[in-house]
């Protein structure tokens, strides 16, 4: 009996910790869309003639929307890659430092001396 009931309370103990291992899931933010509604109406020709109502519905994002949630540029961007591509006025190595190979390199270090 005494077995028994060691085996139930191992289970038991057992299916709870499993049950308190699974993460909560977040829900992730909405992205801002404003939304605007332009409403023109049309002077009438004739005398006849009724007034034309038009609806224009336009949607734009906000310039937040070009960045990821970290603060750094988006790159799925076409604008955002044409402003990333930026060459070095000369080559360097790994590190970030000049490499002595070229001769750009040498002629800049011996502007400097």
């Amino acid at each position: 009996m005494k077995k028994l009931l060691g085996l139930i309370a191992i289970m038991a103990l057992g299916v709870t910790t499993t049950f308190a291992q699974t993460p909560a899931t977040a829900i992730a933010p909405a992205k801002k869309v404003v939304k605007k509604e332009v409403k023109t109406v049309a002077a009438p020709v004739k005398k006849d003639a009724k007034a034309a109502t038009t609806t224009v519905k336009t949607t734009t994002t906000t310039a937040a929307s070009t960045l990821k949630k970290d603060g750094t540029p988006d790159m799925r961007l076409k604008a955002n890659k044409a402003k990333a591509v930026t060459k070095p006025a000369a080559p360097v190595k790994k590190d970030g430092t000049p490499d002595m190979r070229y001769k750009e390199n040498k002629a800049a270090a011996k502007k400097n001396k």
